[in-house]
């Protein structure tokens, strides 16, 4: 299937009306070891989740993330991109998007896992300043797979700031964030 190329999204919140969209890209993303629906409907009700959805200009979702902001921390929940769209920079919008959250939240530091072997999503979250601090042995049912623990410093740190900023410039000159 060829990639489909855009350059505008339009990144919202999340609501109960966008779970069966973002069930599909789920599936398609993490196949049988994918998120329940029901766990996406009681992330809806969860006081500490913010979930957001990316449309492109037909209004069709084609990504999706989440995060838990606990006291001075983001943990990214989960994070995926519609296949055909991939290398669109839908998965960088989304974290920015987070990012921009977790500044207006007073969120200072942001967590996630994620599998040794996905090369792409360890670039994008290097490049926006995480960092490798461990590994879960074992994380991932499916395979047995080890998960990386990244972290960032605190996002309100200078040198957090400037690379965030020239990663903002470079995101603006690619796709048109709504």
């Amino acid at each position: 299937m060829p990639v489909m190329k855009i350059s505008e999204i339009k990144i919202e919140q999340m609501n109960k009306e966008d779970v069966e969209a973002v069930i599909r890209i789920e599936e398609e993303a993490y196949g049988k070891h994918h998120w329940a629906k029901s766990s996406f409907y009681d992330e809806m009700s969860n006081n500490l989740a913010k979930y957001y959805v990316a449309r492109i200009p037909n209004g069709e979702i084609v990504g999706y993330a989440g995060t838990w902001h606990i006291i001075d921390e983001g943990h990214l929940t989960t994070i995926a991109v519609k296949r055909e769209y991939l290398r669109n920079h839908i998965g960088e919008a989304i974290l920015k998007t987070i990012i921009d959250d977790c500044y207006k939240s007073e969120i200072k530091y942001l967590t996630l896992e994620v599998r040794v072997s996905n090369i792409p999503a360890i670039k994008l979250y290097e490049k926006y300043g995480f960092k490798s601090l461990g590994t879960r042995k074992g994380y991932y049912q499916d395979n047995n797979e080890d998960a990386l623990i990244m972290w960032t410093e605190n996002i309100f740190y200078d040198k957090f700031k400037l690379l965030y900023a020239l990663n903002c410039e470079k995101l603006r000159s690619l796709i048109e964030i709504k």
